[in-house]
């Protein structure tokens, strides 16, 4: 598995594996992109932890709008996923975890 956290108020986009993008009719299914009950709080923002099955290499995320809130970043593709050992050492590093 990898992993990756996504501050909150951030959603998922297109998802690349070894091929391209996913391509859900090869695939016969969707991604599996699950976010998990467990996340770390850093300079007041919320960063929710996500676990993405061994063959997506990469994401986009993309914020959420709202009329009211209008965000300087479109999106963000994320080439670099974590292993369980980045995310334990990113857990202990962190100001406060909460599950």
């Amino acid at each position: 598995m990898k992993y990756f956290f996504l501050s909150e108020g951030w959603n998922v986009g297109r998802v690349w594996e070894f091929g391209g993008l996913w391509n859900e009719s090869s695939w016969r299914r969707k991604p599996k992109i699950t976010r998990l009950n467990l996340y770390i709080c850093e300079n007041s923002e919320t960063l929710w932890l996500y676990q993405v099955e061994e063959a997506i290499l990469m994401v986009e995320v993309k914020p959420t709008e709202t009329p009211a809130q209008s965000s300087a970043i479109g999106q963000v593709v994320l080439k670099r996923l974590m292993n369980a050992e980045q995310v334990i050492e990113r857990l202990c590093e962190s100001e406060e975890v909460q599950e």
